[in-house]
């Protein structure tokens, strides 16, 4: 963990003894005698370090939701500047307007030139009122298919970051079209004639993530989720009420981890965060990412278009499929 980040790390529930070892920390090292007590830092830090190892390494699946919906989690935006050189913005869809609910540019990742589409939330209360807190309207998804379009024209792969808890479910989203841009963009990922990496970096929800999500590679951070709906949302369909009963008995069921999604073969791979989340230390994180990144991206330039998208279909059509045997075999 970065020291610089005991101060202004908000704690969450689950996380109450680290917070107040951290309390301890900060009230000694703005002490008129703190280099006195510097042995009794380091002590703390060890304890606290310990404390949040353990911690993490047995959260259940909703405090992995909470970790991923931290507010001073890394989003795309973050990435964006971390591990991405010479981005260049693009903006609109040609048919409506432009969603700020999603980033799509131009830029190079290690040696590679790439076509980079991501989720965007917000980083304060009027950015994420303006970007819908990453829940994308139809031309979200129609901005982002535009530019994998583009992308494929050049021979350029797409690297999306899936970060969104679904796709806006407003009446206005409805009417243009919502359903119907999140399909279009299933269709052509699926068939698009360049190779395709995907990382859910936060939340993975429903169609809203799967609109970017068809790809050749997809991992997730390691205390990221990914499902069909959200854990509320199950709650309340299930059990009519969403509480704090009912929602992390609805995160348990949904198998939305990161361990969960790889065991059952949803994703190709786990990358792992700094302990205690990728927002106790953003450069790990990053570092963590665009080593996968690059690595994926370099392991699919030695197959050919039509190869990839072959690949793609046979990928996506073996999952969830299963055999029984029975009593005589």
């Amino acid at each position: 963990m970065s020291n610089g980040m005991e101060s202004i790390i908000t704690p969450l529930p689950f996380e109450t003894p680290v917070s107040e070892i951290d309390k301890q920390i900060l009230a000694i090292k703005e002490g008129e005698d703190a280099d006195q007590y510097q042995d009794e830092l380091r002590k703390l830090r060890s304890t606290r370090d310990s404390l949040l190892e353990k911690l993490y390494d047995n959260l259940t699946p909703w405090q992995t939701v909470q970790v991923a919906r931290h507010k001073n989690r890394p989003q795309t935006v973050d990435y964006i500047r971390m591990i991405c050189r010479d981005f260049r913005e693009l903006h609109g869809d040609r048919h409506f307007g432009d969603d700020p609910a999603i980033l799509t540019g131009f830029a190079r990742i290690g040696s590679h030139k790439v076509m980079v589409i991501g989720h965007q939330k917000g980083k304060d209360t009027e950015e994420r009122i303006a970007c819908h807190f990453g829940c994308a309207h139809p031309e979200g998804y129609r901005k982002a298919l535009a530019k994998m379009k583009l992308a494929e024209k050049y021979g350029l792969p797409v690297v999306t970051f899936i970060d969104t808890p679904g796709a806006y479910p407003g009446l206005k989203a409805e009417e243009r079209g919502q359903a119907e841009a999140i399909a279009m963009n299933l269709k052509e990922m699926s068939r698009l004639k360049t190779s395709i990496v995907s990382v859910i970096i936060g939340e993975g929800g429903s169609g809203g993530a799967l609109g970017l999500g068809v790809a050749d590679r997809v991992a997730m951070l390691q205390y990221a989720w990914y499902s069909v709906i959200s854990p509320e949302g199950c709650a309340a369909i299930l059990w009519k009420i969403a509480n704090e009963e009912t929602i992390p008995s609805a995160a348990s069921s949904l198998a939305l981890t990161s361990k969960d999604n790889l065991r059952n073969g949803l994703i190709d791979a786990i990358i792992p965060e700094p302990t205690g989340g990728a927002h106790r230390d953003e450069e790990v994180a990053a570092k963590n990412l665009e080593k996968w990144i690059v690595d994926s991206l370099r392991d699919l330039e030695r197959f050919n278009p039509q190869t990839l998208v072959h690949r793609r279909y046979e990928k996506y059509a073996g999952m969830g499929a299963f055999t029984e045997e029975s009593e005589a075999d």
